[in-house]
């Protein structure tokens, strides 16, 4: 299909109705939400699938259900909108009289250690760039890096990262936490076998921590104690506070978080217990200026 012929036929308004009706799952719900006729709006889904020359929708009883044909062009849809959006964020940055905007996706591990500090300094030599930062998880940080969501990623370094360009950012090590009077709180060093024979309070379940610590539990023939999962590193030392178990947190978030409430911190001797952080971008040489700047100020030149 040519492109000239494509770029004739395909509109946004038509890209963003595909859009809402895969979301709202029938067509009379999508032209409410779009505030247009129902006729109308079928008459644009039948333009669009006769233009692209494929059926987009299986009509069924119960909604309208995307085709394979249909989820390759949502996918290419929500990323042309998603452009579309940035160009308005950016040039009504330029309207308010700043010079950029950057999307940026992390992991909960780097927005609580290391992010806030090195913001603050990149936007104080940068006073008219606006970050607009999201935590994910590190393999939602990856799929919205690669969806378009973000220009700058922060994930785990033993994330797979499908392809994306990845540098160094920072590296951590995981502390078990527990309370002063814990059989386990005279430690100075904890293999982490040593502390299975004891509950535990987890992160919530797609967080590399919750993954990494089960994966451990299952390489030494045991089962992860696990008796709550909880959202937060400030959850999990208030749970620990409260008796439920023990857990395990970055140092600094031990040291935000955790010693204000009288815990204690023991540094686990496993290899897996030292991580790394990684930036992560689509392209660099496709980044905005304004987003090239922030990925060399965060990237670890010793990495």
């Amino acid at each position: 299909m040519q492109l000239k012929h494509l770029i004739r036929r395909l509109d946004l308004v038509t890209l963003q109705l595909f859009v809402t009706v895969h979301e709202e799952g029938t067509l009379t719900r999508a032209a409410v939400r779009e505030a247009i006729a129902v006729s109308a709006a079928s008459k644009r889904l039948q333009e669009l699938e006769e233009a692209l020359g494929v059926t987009l929708f299986v009509r069924q009883a119960k909604g309208m259900v995307l085709t394979a044909a249909g989820e390759t062009l949502l996918h290419h849809a929500r990323r042309m909108l998603g452009n579309v959006e940035k160009i308005g964020l950016e040039l009504g940055e330029h309207v308010q009289g700043m010079r950029g905007y950057v999307r940026m996706l992390a992991n909960l591990s780097a927005i609580i250690q290391f992010l806030p500090e090195d913001l603050r300094a990149f936007v104080a030599s940068h006073e008219q760039v606006k970050v607009d930062l999201e935590e994910r998880p590190s393999d939602g940080v990856i799929q919205g890096v690669l969806d378009g969501a973000a220009d700058i990623g922060i994930c785990s370094a033993d994330s797979d990262t499908r392809g994306l360009v990845s540098m160094g950012y920072k590296r951590d090590q995981l502390v078990v936490v527990m309370r002063a009077e814990h059989p386990l709180a005279g430690e100075q060093l904890l293999d982490f076998a040593d502390t299975l024979d004891f509950d535990y309070v987890g992160l919530h379940s797609a967080s590399s921590i919750n993954m990494r610590t089960h994966a451990a539990a299952r390489k030494a023939g045991r089962v992860l104690r696990l008796r709550i999962h909880v959202p937060s590193f400030d959850a999990v030392c208030r749970m620990v506070q409260a008796g439920m178990g023990i857990g395990i947190l970055p140092r600094k978030a031990f040291e935000l978080f955790g010693q204000a409430l009288g815990l204690r911190a023991v540094a686990l001797r496993d290899d897996w217990a030292e991580r790394e952080l990684l930036l992560v971008v689509r392209d660099h040489a496709s980044l905005s200026p304004v987003s090239r700047l922030l990925f060399e100020h965060l990237r670890a030149p010793e990495l």
